[in-house]
């Protein structure tokens, strides 16, 4: 896994974080302990630092930057799903940004939101808690509490918390050759 400082910049990783091994780690960035970074996933700590806090997840793809002035910062048991670009803002706990979401500089998302695939929170939003944020720009349609997205939002962390476990332990880079037979 590419893991880089830049100059006095060092990342901080907690030994029990899954960092995938093509997630690249730059600069000031801390990651906690049960934290998850997977494939392809990027975060960088140039201009500002990026915190992910304990139990969240980076999925494949995504991307976090700050600018200066305005660190990412990744509450605990928050998801970010592939592809989704956090830059410069502040996502609460337990809160999900689906699938290609973009989140922009100075956004503050509350704990335990929605925010839908492709859904484009512009710079200086605030979505309060618990709420679901659709559309480009997002809007908070209602609460997703006692609905089927609050259970994905606040199931979601657990989940991930298991699949990072399972390739802690049972990661194995194979040859060409094992993969083209299916066997090792």
């Amino acid at each position: 896994m590419p893991i880089y400082a830049i100059g006095n910049k060092i990342p901080s990783i907690s030994r029990d974080a899954f960092i995938a091994p093509t997630a690249t780690i730059v600069g000031d960035v801390r990651v906690e302990a049960g934290a998850s970074v997977w494939y392809n996933a990027t975060v960088r700590g140039d201009t500002s630092y990026a915190v992910i806090r304990a139990g969240a997840n980076v999925q494949d793809g995504a991307a976090i930057h700050g600018r200066a002035g305005l660190p990412a910062l990744i509450g605990e048991q928050a998801s970010l799903a592939h592809n989704c670009v956090v830059h410069g803002a502040t996502i609460g706990e337990q809160a999900l940004i689906a699938n290609g979401a973009l989140v922009l500089d100075g956004a503050i998302i509350g704990a335990r939101c929605l925010i839908a695939a492709g859904a484009i929170v512009l710079p200086e939003t605030k979505i309060p808690e618990g709420m679901l944020a659709v559309g480009a720009p997002a809007v908070v349609k209602r609460s997703i509490i006692g609905s089927a997205s609050e259970e994905w939002v606040t199931g979601n962390p657990g989940r991930y918390k298991q699949m990072a476990h399972d390739h802690m332990v049972g990661l194995r880079e194979i040859t060409r050759e094992e993969a083209a037979t299916g066997h090792p």
